[in-house]
């Protein structure tokens, strides 16, 4: 068993080598776009989380007193 485990390792690591050699990057526009995207969807959605939170708070708020 102990020399299985050995005989792993150089080819795990030589197949994450083989793999992150084929993942292509974004360039800089690309990863600006898509930054710029997450931010504004992230915000856009605590918006209405917010929106939706203050009008249950209120209807709560209604319906107790």
């Amino acid at each position: 068993m102990g020399n299985s485990n050995k005989a792993e390792k150089p080819s795990f690591s030589k197949g994450v080598q083989s793999e992150f050699k084929k993942i292509s990057w974004p360039d800089k526009t690309s990863l600006l776009k898509q930054s710029v995207a997450v931010i504004c969807v992230s915000v856009v959605l605590g918006v209405v989380i917010a929106v939706l939170d203050m009008l249950l708070q209120y209807g709560v708020n209604f319906l107790t007193m």
